[in-house]
């Protein structure tokens, strides 16, 4: 061919270049790793397994305490299997005085298991339909029967340790100071070797009715319809005998108190400290634990949970306790 100037074009055939697929080589390599990935997680789970083997659990529930017992007024143990003469933990739930009930306990039958610990869940009969008097005695016989009954199943009568989250935290001190309770069901305080009440903001009845009612009306809110007034009485005198402050004091046989309760919470913190504050003035052992980050609900649904701090602590007291 011949350019306008009539010189020739020559035509050069240009080889492409060369194309390697990499395709085999990449789903090569993702094989590879998905490999081990796979095995590197495998190692890791039976790493945590080997660490964290399980005890086996025998669980009973459904027991009654009282007769004739309300569906409310019943117990469920866990005890790991082959237990003897193993120290108890016996939980009181929360729910307000007016909700929950003894299954809410989360992982705590297990994490208790595993460290040598019979756990006890208790239930009780609730507001409206019962007075909050009736709520503690309730518990009280609970107690009681744990102490007649636990032998049967490997845990020691006299080494109970009493504890509870949010309501239930105001019923555990309050049966660890005031001990009228036990001693109408023919007991003493001596049987209980430590009380751990979890987040709660009824320790002094009359500050925390004070301190929600005037944040309330001070922002012009309604009262609540059935708040701690009325749910713990609506009297003065009331209010003060359903606070555990009211009733510590020396040589009564209370026994050491670790208190649990979420940092940056107002209420729990600030009844947590007055708490802590009166068992220290009776010369009473006492801990007061602010577990950060956390809250009211969560600081209960993680206790039992390894590489929680407040378990830690939690732990580390019972321990300090039962020596």
């Amino acid at each position: 061919m011949l350019d306008r100037e009539g010189a020739q074009i020559q035509h050069f055939a240009v080889k492409p270049s060369t194309v390697v697929n990499l395709e085999p080589m990449k789903q090569h390599i993702t094989t590879l790793a998905i490999l081990f990935l796979a095995l590197l997680n495998l190692a890791q789970t039976r790493a945590q397994t080997a660490g964290s083997a399980k005890t086996k659990l025998n669980v009973t529930r459904d027991i009654p305490y009282a007769e004739p017992a309300d569906p409310r007024q019943k117990v469920d143990i866990y005890a790991p299997e082959g237990a003897k003469n193993l120290p108890v933990v016996f939980w009181i739930h929360g729910g307000g005085w007016q909700a929950g009930d003894r299954t809410n306990i989360q992982v705590k039958p297990q994490a208790f298991a595993d460290k040598g610990f019979v756990f006890v869940s208790t239930g009780y009969r609730l507001l409206p339909d019962v007075d909050m008097g009736t709520i503690i005695r309730d518990v009280a016989k609970s107690v009681r029967w744990v102490h007649e009954h636990i032998g049967e199943h490997g845990g020691d009568s006299k080494r109970i340790l009493v504890m509870g989250h949010s309501a239930g935290a105001q019923l555990a001190a309050l049966i660890c100071t005031d001990d009228r309770y036990l001693k109408a069901e023919g007991l003493s305080l001596a049987i209980v070797k430590g009380c751990v009440p979890v987040d709660g903001d009824t320790y002094d009845v009359p500050a925390i009715i004070e301190t929600a009612e005037t944040r309330l009306r001070v922002h012009g809110m309604p009262m609540p319809k059935f708040g701690h007034r009325l749910k713990f009485g609506n009297d003065p005198e009331k209010h003060r005998d359903f606070s555990a402050v009211t009733h510590v004091a020396k040589g009564k046989g209370i026994p050491p108190f670790l208190i649990l309760h979420v940092a940056d919470h107002p209420d729990t913190t600030a009844q947590a400290q007055r708490l802590g504050a009166v068992l220290k003035d009776a010369g009473i052992p006492t801990r007061i634990f602010a577990a950060k980050e956390t809250n009211h609900t969560r600081l209960n649904d993680n206790l039992g949970l390894p590489d929680d701090p407040a378990t830690k602590a939690l732990f580390e007291f019972v321990a300090e306790s039962l020596k």
